[in-house]
């Protein structure tokens, strides 16, 4: 197999920072089609599952909080909550177990669930949380449910962050064993998405399923509720009375499900992949430590990324393309 890369240089979408999930399924029709979006039911995962809902798609949302996550999607026909635990690899192969068994293909994948900046914590056999919910889970979760991955257009889209300029990957503690940090520690987590994405469009480009990770933008949702409000005071989100403050450029949530519904669907992307995104665009690498747009280099390095899969199948006991 010949490997197409694509750059990592915008395409001119015709989209931007204030396009909306609605603006960019305008005119795309997903009858017919199935979707997974993890945390699909709070924050960016909402809109994200209202949009391909209103755009005729099928939803299936996996959850940990099933009981919260049936009660903000009731009234959205064609959409169906299961268990599931990204920080609990028992709980994936479960929940994939019972996908399997249900026969049906998957057209589009959206890892959107997550965890940020949280009190240092720990999961399994003693992984770093951020790491191991943000990516282990996801790795281990499209890895599971390979087999019902539709081949010849389906694709896996891997939310990732602006914050995984704070860090690279710390291959010498990436559990973080000494000084936790909750922002490092964040930004690694959200480099291993987009290391994630590079890689398995790498293995998954010959089965025509291709990937992209993102940037959605800075938006005010349930996924700060590890953030003290002091904190989001000096950093200048809120103000005292709890107001998001519009000069911190936060987009709203509708805004900022746009990407990741532009990656899911866009006919623009179209034998594209591997690469990140932010604004419905492709991003540009961000090559100098004053860029504070872009992506990079440590998180498209392919042989990082193929160094991560393989630190990734170890821990999780999965990987699809083995052999």
């Amino acid at each position: 197999m010949t490997y197409r890369t694509t750059a990592q240089h915008k395409i001119g979408s015709g989209f931007g920072a204030d396009s909306t999930a609605d603006d960019v399924l305008d005119g795309i029709d997903l009858t017919g089609r199935l979707a997974l979006v993890t945390g699909g039911y709070s924050g960016l995962g909402l809109e994200t599952t209202r949009a391909l809902v209103r755009a005729g798609a099928r939803v299936v949302v996996p959850a940990r909080r099933t009981a919260a996550a049936a009660q903000a999607l009731e009234g959205l026909t064609g959409v169906e909550v299961d268990e599931l635990d990204l920080g609990d690899l028992d709980s994936v192969r479960a929940f994939a177990d019972r996908f399997l068994a249900s026969g049906r293909t998957l057209d589009i994948v959206i890892n959107n669930a997550g965890i940020m900046a949280c009190p240092e914590t720990r999961v399994g056999p003693g992984w770093e949380a951020q790491f191991a919910t943000n990516h282990l889970g996801h790795f281990a979760l499209v890895n599971r449910l390979w087999p019902a991955i539709e081949p010849g257009g389906a694709r896996v889209v891997s939310v990732s962050s602006r914050a995984h300029h704070f860090s690279g990957m710390r291959w010498d503690d990436v559990d973080w064993g000494e000084g936790y940090d909750k922002w490092q520690a964040y930004g690694q987590a959200k480099t291993a998405n987009v290391l994630f994405a590079v890689h398995l469009d790498r293995l998954a480009q010959d089965r025509g399923v291709r990937t992209f990770s993102l940037h959605p933008g800075g938006i005010i949702t349930p996924l700060q509720r590890h953030i003290p409000k002091e904190e989001m005071i000096e950093r200048g989100w809120i103000d005292e009375a709890g107001n998001v403050l519009n000069p911190g450029g936060f987009k709203s949530p509708q805004q900022g499900a746009a990407t990741q519904v532009w990656a899911a669907t866009s006919p623009q992307l179209a034998d594209l992949g591997g690469v990140y995104l932010e604004d419905c665009d492709i991003a540009e690498p961000a090559l100098s430590d004053a860029e504070t747009t872009g992506v990079k280099p440590w998180a498209t390095d392919p042989d990082q990324a193929a160094r991560l899969w393989e630190l990734s199948a170890q821990r999780t006991g999965v990987d699809a393309f083995a052999g």
